[in-house]
């Protein structure tokens, strides 16, 4: 009796301590919708990731806007930007300054964006493209998609010292982010050093890459708020 009464005891314990985890467990993120929403520059397009499309969102559930020289961005659902006209070949340099005003405005963990390069077919259902992409907690990820998501540098990216932190929520913090493709070689650079650099082989394989030519733009994930400046190709 005494056996079967500590095994109960235990149990107690063990089933309580199991109700406590689940309602502390994080409830799953929700993309939220932009009042507003849209796309209101001149020429360019954008796209949505599978999942957002499956929960019924579009591209008006985020928000693009040019204002002057600049792109304020505001998104709901995790979202690509590009212009058709912007096309680069052979060895190049994409880049620009992406400022977060307010850190983590939006969500309660750091997003991130970058920029994209190797853009084919873009907005269809057999698209392919590249990114780097930087968090303001000092960690960046490259992944694309070719047509459906891979990763490059692991599912949790990698940190350098080079990704700019902001010094806490709600306080600003920029990157500049930029991608190069060089000879054999694709690297990813943030703040003026080469955080990760891949071979074009394995990149220009089935389910990856179908060229690094193509267009280019920029990337931002869900429930983010930032400005791009001084978007530009540089040619070797």
């Amino acid at each position: 009796m005494q056996f079967r009464l500590r095994v109960g005891w235990l149990s107690a314990v063990v089933l309580m301590s199991g109700v406590g985890y689940a309602q502390q467990a994080p409830a799953a993120v929700v993309a939220r919708s932009i009042a507003g929403g849209g796309i209101k520059a001149p020429g360019w397009m954008g796209t949505i990731d599978p999942d957002a499309v499956k929960q019924g969102q579009t591209v008006n559930d985020d928000k693009f806007v040019k204002d002057g020289n600049a792109y304020d961005v505001t998104t709901g659902p995790a979202v690509t930007y590009w212009n058709p006209a912007n096309k680069v070949s052979g060895d190049y340099t994409v880049s620009a300054t992406f400022t977060e005003p307010k850190y983590m405005n939006l969500n309660s963990h750091p997003h991130p964006y970058g920029i994209v390069i190797a853009g084919n077919e873009m907005g269809t259902a057999t698209q392919s493209y590249l990114y780097c992409a930087a968090y303001g907690n000092g960690t960046f990820i490259v992944r694309g998609f070719g047509p459906d998501a891979f990763q490059v540098n692991g599912r949790r990216g990698g940190t350098s010292d080079a990704v700019h932190k902001a010094a806490g929520v709600g306080q600003p913090v920029t990157q500049e982010i930029a991608m190069q493709v060089k000879g054999d070689t694709v690297s990813c650079i943030i703040n003026g050093t080469v955080v990760g650099s891949y071979p074009k082989t394995d990149l220009l394989t089935a389910g990856k890459l179908k060229s690094t030519d193509g267009v280019y733009g920029i990337r931002f994930a869900h429930n983010t708020d930032a400005v791009v400046t001084g978007l530009k190709v540089t040619k070797p």
